[in-house]
């Protein structure tokens, strides 16, 4: 996918590891690698859903930063209008 009408703030995480808060119930982690006005696609992701475990999202987050990331999909879209917000992997206080 290109990254044609991505935000230049999004382009500038492009090839890296983040963390993308949804509204919904999910989070998803994996590697930005491109994006259009409508999606952005991530590859080696974990789409996690929280209503089928205990842990908060805090929680999920900080693990897989110090754990790593349960992969359980080659390639994901993810609707812009969904997102919350977009931070880098590194950016994850694990302290």
């Amino acid at each position: 996918m290109a990254t044609r009408n991505l935000s230049p703030l999004l382009q500038d995480l492009v090839g890296q590891v983040v963390v993308v808060d949804l509204a919904s119930t999910y989070v998803c982690l994996g590697t930005l690698v491109g994006g259009d006005e409508v999606f952005l696609e991530l590859r080696d992701a974990d789409l996690h859903d929280f209503r089928y475990g205990s842990a908060t999202r805090e929680v999920y987050v900080y693990e897989s930063a110090t754990l790593g990331i349960r992969r359980n999909r080659d390639r994901l879209l993810l609707r812009l209008d969904g997102v919350v917000s977009v931070s880098r992997m590194d950016d994850v206080t694990t302290s």
